[in-house]
């Protein structure tokens, strides 16, 4: 796993540090959609329920001691500034962050770059990927965590918000409400089937090669596959 920081850097092809060796082959890319992103990943929602319900329970306390409904009314929305400012903050960083993030994926790997002050990129190579999951929305957007081997360090902070949340002790790297979400997992399972293939093959020759019996290649990225597309059926 590398990680680049991309602040000034001048990027010959969007959302990627540098052109694309030959023979590896850009497979799809694309950005977060920022509603779902601030829905989901900026935790609008429960922020906004929170605030509905300490503005309810003042509502109820002020008609209990016997005020006026407009008296307790007014009692209630002087919360209305601090909501409406919290959620603001909230939409913003999901739109900034949905305008600064582009996920990659090539025949070898996943990219992600992300940041609105620091713009970084990771590169997530298939086999360090122990595992990935697909999580789908009525909408049709989704997520798609990616398991790194234990081997690897995952810097949470250069990932967030592209990251699974409440994986605190290993992070995983996550390709966060991406639109066609299920599509988007086939072509990464099928990319991930292709890339064990070509490294079990590799690794049969070169055993013959040498004149003695390896095991089977087993790389890390079987697991991601055969989970993604059960996902994806």
């Amino acid at each position: 796993m590398t990680y680049k920081d991309d602040d000034f850097a001048f990027e010959p092809v969007p959302g990627l540090p540098a052109h694309l060796p030959r023979g590896e082959e850009m497979l799809w890319q694309g950005s977060p959609q920022w509603r779902s992103l601030a829905w989901r990943g900026m935790y609008v929602r429960p922020v906004a329920i929170y605030f509905g319900l300490i503005m309810a329970w003042r509502l109820s306390e002020g008609l209990g001691e016997g005020g006026s409904i407009i008296a307790a009314s007014a009692y209630a929305l002087e919360l209305l500034p601090a909501a409406l400012g919290a959620l603001g903050v909230l939409l913003a960083l999901a739109w900034l962050y949905a305008g600064s993030t582009i996920y990659t994926i090539t025949s070898r790997r996943v990219v992600i770059r992300s940041g609105v002050a620091l713009p970084m990129t990771v590169n997530l190579p298939f086999n360090i990927i122990e595992n990935a999951a697909l999580r789908l929305s009525q909408d049709g957007s989704g997520d798609v965590p990616l398991k790194i081997a234990k081997s690897q360090n995952v810097y949470a902070l250069a990932l967030w918000p592209n990251l699974r949340p409440w994986n605190f002790s290993r992070p995983e790297p996550m390709l966060r409400s991406i639109p066609d979400a299920q599509r988007i997992a086939g072509i990464l399972a099928k990319a991930l089937q292709v890339s064990l293939e070509d490294g079990e093959s590799s690794s049969a020759g070169r055993a013959q090669a040498a004149g003695r019996t390896e095991p089977r290649a087993q790389a890390a990225s079987s697991l991601t596959a055969h989970d993604l597309q059960g996902a994806v059926s």
